[in-house]
């Protein structure tokens, strides 16, 4: 569980980043679940924007996808849900 300065912190450093996964309207599936799970291999912070015909609504995607991953959910900002999985050897340092 973040604490919420890490929260604050990890904000901070995605409002550069770009969204790398997209969720439509489908159903979230392995497939989806597989390509967010190799993006968070990959940047351990992701972006992942949510289209206007998402299933889901966009409050309560961002914990599903959280859940289902292993990952620690962040932030959602308008349609972009912000998730963090840390490495075995992080690149991101949170604070304490």
């Amino acid at each position: 569980m973040l604490k919420p300065k890490n929260i604050a912190y990890l904000q901070g450093l995605a409002n550069r980043l770009d969204p790398v996964v997209t969720v439509g309207k489908g159903e979230i599936d392995e497939k989806l679940i597989a390509s967010i799970e190799n993006a968070l291999r990959a940047h351990e912070l992701i972006k992942i924007r949510i289209l206007d015909n998402a299933t889901y609504s966009r409050k309560e995607i961002g914990p599903l996808l959280a859940e289902k991953t292993g990952s620690e959910f962040v932030s959602v900002l308008g349609r972009v849900v912000t998730l963090y999985k840390p490495k075995e050897k992080p690149v991101i340092v949170l604070p304490c």
